[in-house]
């Protein structure tokens, strides 16, 4: 059996709700970039209801969360490969030896936000 990339398309579902407007902070374009992640499909798996890694506790939050209009987080591993943190000349912006990305809706849905968790 082999692993699946956490962008590895899957079935997408009708998506649950609206996105707003996405953003990224620094720390998680990094990682997306590090990766080869495509962001979009994270988005897809968020708005489809998949949240990824989250702990049941936060999942039952998200449940409530679609229901009565409040925030809703999804977290997901993207592995680090090799050294590619090393490959460039720049500091890594964020803490690249965590390998999760969050991704935040607003309880208003106009804002989503990619970001590492020492960035929230």
């Amino acid at each position: 059996m082999s692993a699946e990339s956490p962008s590895t398309p899957k079935p997408a579902g009708k998506p649950l709700f609206q996105l707003g407007r996405v953003l990224a902070t620094p720390g998680a374009i990094e990682l997306l970039s590090l990766t080869e992640t495509d962001a979009r499909l994270l988005l897809l798996r968020h708005v489809s209801g998949d949240w990824g890694e989250i702990h049941p506790d936060d999942a039952a939050v998200n449940a409530d969360s679609l229901a009565s209009g409040g925030r809703l987080m999804s977290v997901y591993r993207l592995p680090l490969r090799g050294t590619a943190a090393d490959a460039g000349t720049l500091p890594p912006v964020g803490d690249l030896t965590d390998d999760r990305l969050w991704i935040i809706t607003e309880a208003d849905r106009s804002v989503t936000t990619l970001l590492l968790p020492e960035e929230y």
